[in-house]
């Protein structure tokens, strides 16, 4: 989960506390708010009747006009009965009398005496009706009984049109909340996402990048540590990078003076033993001169890379064939570049024919005699590729994987044949330094593909217009 989500998730959960906390209490509380106006005013409408028809009960055409006007003032039922539990007046049927209503359980309550309110279900109204039952005094005892009642399901629709307003304030507000939420976490972990993309870059071999130094105050001083940090990165690989180039540079000429007197030394001896050492000595002079000369390929390779040039592959396959082909003669090998569609990708013409001389003395010392390396190319979507196929032992994935490390050598390198285990390093140096790849493969007919990969251009016929898809090799 990012920082941002996090940051958003804890904001939303404070909010939907803040909302509960304050719309479900002040639901409940208009909810009660209303119910009790509502009882109060139905109780105070049935003892206004009440009191005003105790010692009238023998008048039935005034409290007929009583409870018409009480009825319609609560919007309600109002009936008035007699001791006996007959019926005196209702407001639903004006003049009406002698109903008995002596078994409705509130007025056998109200007739004993006692005030009773509450809610019941009417099926022959099919609603929900609140009740308000009072007794009639006179003269210190109950002579009859008012009881009011009304629906409650107009009142109760309103009820939850006003908790489904509630809720739907609360949701706006949860919605316009996290939209804040949203843009302040994206303040916040805006820094931190800068920062890291700077670390990538870092990383990835643009030294000069720097992170912006903004945000909240730690944020900040991360920034400045990390600036403070890749200075010194910067700086010490400037100069490990400095001291591998001028200390390879410094090495070539005192080799090719020793070289030079070991060659004048094998000349002006006779000696059949003193001259096998002094070849085998001029030979380790070449590996070590070999070394220097791959020691500043690499410190080139990790040097900011210059802007990249169209390089036409089956053009560098052709050269590195002409290149090659009489020593793999001499050896007992042959090599062909096979002819393909023209491939253009993204690099450097030096670095590619860099590489496929290594990738190609590779394939020659694990192919055998009388055995061929081919060169092939092609483009795979957004990339170009070139490869080194040869026949011999195949590798494994676990050394595929390592071949590519400064100083490995392959097991199965034959005696006698041992390089300097920076080939196939500088080979995928140069390949990432124009954002590509190398790669070693086994193949399924045996032998191995050593491949390096480029970026292709999006356009290749158009930009390669005015370039010589096969130019002639010199």
């Amino acid at each position: 989960m990012t920082y941002r989500t996090r940051l958003l998730v804890a904001f939303a959960y404070v909010l939907v506390l803040v909302i509960v906390a304050l719309a479900v209490p002040l639901a409940l509380s208009t909810q009660h708010r209303i119910d009790r106006e509502v009882r109060a005013q139905a109780a105070d409408g049935a003892q206004l009747v009440a009191a005003s028809a105790s010692g009238r009960l023998d008048q039935p055409d005034q409290i007929d006009t009583l409870v018409g006007k009480v009825a319609r003032d609560l919007g309600a039922r109002v009936i008035v009965v007699r001791r006996t539990g007959l019926l005196l007046a209702d407001s639903a049927r004006p003049g009406t009398r002698g109903v008995a209503y002596g078994s409705r359980p509130e007025i056998v309550e109200a007739l004993a005496g006692r005030t009773v309110q509450g809610r019941r279900r009417s099926d022959t109204l099919n609603a929900q009706l609140l009740y308000t039952a009072v007794p009639v005094v006179a003269a210190g005892r109950t002579v009859g009984a008012v009881r009011v009642t009304q629906s409650v399901d107009a009142l109760d629709r309103e009820v939850r049109r006003d908790q489904y307003a509630l809720v739907g304030i609360g949701a706006l507000a949860l919605a316009f909340g996290l939209a804040v939420a949203w843009f302040v976490a994206g303040s916040l972990a805006r820094p931190l996402g800068q920062l890291a993309s700077t670390a990538r870059r870092v990383g990835s071999g643009d030294l000069e990048a720097r992170g912006a130094v903004e945000g909240s105050a730690e944020q900040q001083e991360v920034a400045r540590a990390f600036n403070t940090m890749a200075d010194r990165l910067t700086h010490a690989l400037e100069a490990q990078r400095e001291f591998v180039a001028n200390a390879s540079h410094q090495l070539r000429t005192p080799l090719t003076g020793l070289r030079l007197r070991l060659e004048a030394a094998d000349m002006a001896n006779t000696d059949p033993s003193v001259r096998d050492d002094l070849a085998a000595a001029e030979a380790e002079t070449l590996r070590l001169a070999r070394l220097v000369t791959n020691l500043l390929t690499l410190a080139s390779a990790d040097a900011p890379a210059p802007p990249s040039e169209l390089v036409d592959l089956g053009r560098a396959a052709r050269e590195a064939e002409v290149r090659w082909s009489a020593r793999a003669e001499h050896e007992g090998r042959g090599i062909v570049a096979r002819h393909d569609a023209a491939t253009f990708g993204q690099g450097n013409a030096d670095d590619m024919a860099t590489s496929l001389d290594n990738l190609i003395e590779n394939a020659l010392v694990h192919t055998p005699k009388g055995s061929t390396v081919s060169l092939t190319w092609g483009r795979d979507g957004p990339e170009a590729f070139i490869a080194v196929l040869d026949e011999g032992p195949g590798i494994s994935p676990a050394d595929a994987d390592a071949a590519f490390q400064r100083f490995r050598r392959g097991a199965a390198r034959p005696a006698g044949r041992g390089g300097t285990g920076l080939g196939l390093a500088i080979v995928g140096a140069l390949a990432a330094r124009w954002g590509g790849s190398a790669s070693l493969q086994p193949r399924a007919e045996g032998g191995t593909r050593a491949e390096i990969r480029l970026p292709a251009p999006l356009e290749p016929n158009a930009l390669v217009t005015g370039l010589d898809p096969d130019p002639p090799v010199p």
